[in-house]
């Protein structure tokens, strides 16, 4: 079975429903499984240790987890036009798999929930892809033969998924609808580049 790994890190919770819809469009693609991960949050005034496995939600995430997927669909909500700090800790970790390119030539897709329309969504899923264009990664963003693209008045973008997680935070239908496509396009591309590799 393949597997796509969608991690995400998710403070009020946006962020983990896109993550859920993500591994809708990833099941929706025959022969592949989606397994949801998220990361523990940082101390800012120590080293935080986190319980081994969250009170709800995904379970952490590990180094093998991302050497065990086929694909990756990485998400955060939107901090000052950056990803949150606890995805980019957990990044920071990934020297090892950077090496010896364990995540090389795999496809990788990004997601992100931000409160404000101009509040950086766009910057958020681009310094997302910084890091998998360092392991090699290949990157996979969304067409405009989406119609939810071109006719959202929320989120959405050509980078990736995003939601505009305004004062009602329900998932707009064209938001999910490029959720859904986000995820069936990075599981259709991981059979595709399986099949190319051997």
């Amino acid at each position: 079975m393949t597997k796509i790994l969608i991690l995400y890190y998710s403070r009020h919770g946006a962020t983990a429903d896109m993550a859920k819809l993500i591994a809708r469009g990833v099941e929706s693609i025959s022969g592949v499984e989606a397994v949801l991960r998220t990361v523990p949050d940082v101390s800012t005034v120590c080293e935080k240790t986190a319980p081994t496995i969250p009170e709800a939600g995904a379970v952490y995430v590990s180094l093998d987890d991302l050497t065990a997927c086929s694909g990756l669909a990485l998400g955060s909500p939107t901090h000052f036009g950056n990803m949150a700090a606890p995805l980019k800790y957990f990044l920071d970790s990934t020297t090892e798999l950077w090496f010896s390119g364990a995540l090389a030539g795999k496809p990788a897709a990004v997601f992100t929930s931000t409160s404000s329309m101009h509040g950086g969504h766009e910057s958020t899923l681009l310094s997302m892809m910084l890091p998998l264009l360092h392991h090699g990664m290949v990157l996979l963003g969304l067409p405009y033969s989406e119609a939810g693209l071109r006719l959202t008045r929320t989120g959405g973008t050509p980078y990736g998924a995003s939601h505009l997680a305004d004062d009602n935070e329900i998932i707009s239908e064209h938001e999910k609808s490029l959720c859904l496509a986000l995820g069936a396009r990075l599981a259709t591309m991981a059979l595709r580049l399986q099949t190319i590799t051997g």
